[in-house]
């Protein structure tokens, strides 16, 4: 018998590969065992994915430090996470345009200011189409003002992108699931839920940051304040560079501005 991912030569009676590590599959592809194989992958205790939900939480440390420091195979890796969080945002997307994109209309909160409401329905509208790409941006951006404020700690640029890659992912597939709870049971108060959704991403962030740095409480508020100052300089700059680019490609003129 031999291993149809590696080629090793088996035992008859062997269960895994010596080899590889794969798991020997001698019945044909059926529903029954397409199912078996789905729950053991996603909803058994000791699958990586559930563990990785869990230790994200209760020990982030052990995952993602665990991870910069080499080990690999206890937690399923980042681009695997980010990757199945940008999936399932992208299955929530397709969701919401197709079932509740009234409910996703700000531009009623700015009534009488033309400019205003343009600048909404155009920012709402390029959210959802760039979705992806925005929340991606999100990745880079985190990982180089923590690696600014968190200097001393000797960690890389690309180590504090695996820190935001795992925390990002966690928090968009949970967001996804609890979008969707909210736009089934109280549609109307989406709004409200995606004002609420970033301070509790921050409280996150600040939780794995000082399990992972072992900050005391003072130091977790300097640095937190720190990195709250530098994100929102950089959030001016980039709403700048978009506002300039809505005026550019027409999506908001400069005459809306002008007293009436």
């Amino acid at each position: 018998m031999i291993c149809k991912n590696c080629h090793t030569t088996l035992n008859e009676q062997d269960e895994y590969c010596r080899n590889c590590g794969a798991k020997i599959i001698r019945k044909r592809l059926s529903f029954k065992n397409l199912f078996e194989h789905l729950s053991e992958t996603f909803f058994n205790y000791d699958n990586k994915l559930l563990r990785t939900f869990i230790q994200l939480f209760k020990a982030p440390e052990d995952v993602i430090v665990g991870y910069i420091n080499g080990v690999r195979k206890k937690y399923i890796n980042p681009i695997s996470f980010f990757g199945l969080s940008l999936t399932l945002s992208g299955l929530s997307i397709f969701i919401i345009k197709k079932f509740y994109i009234q409910y996703l209309d700000f531009s009623g909160i700015f009534e009488g200011m033309q400019a205003s409401q343009n600048i909404a329905q155009a920012t709402s509208g390029s959210a959802l189409e760039y979705n992806s790409l925005i929340y991606s941006g999100f990745v880079p951006l985190f990982a180089l003002i923590s690696w600014v404020v968190f200097l001393e700690k000797k960690y890389n640029f690309t180590e504090h992108i695996i820190i935001y890659l795992y925390s990002m992912s966690l928090m968009s597939v949970l967001m996804v699931f609890a979008a969707q709870a909210v736009l089934i049971i109280a549609p109307n108060t989406y709004l409200l839920f995606s004002i609420l959704s970033w301070p509790l991403m921050f409280l996150y962030h600040c939780h794995i940051l000082r399990r992972i740095f072992k900050l005391s409480f003072a130091t977790l508020l300097l640095k937190s304040l720190i990195f709250f100052a530098i994100f929102f300089i950089a959030y001016i700059v980039i709403s700048i560079l978009l506002f300039i680019v809505m005026v550019v490609t027409g999506v908001v003129n400069l005459t809306d501005f002008v007293p009436k």
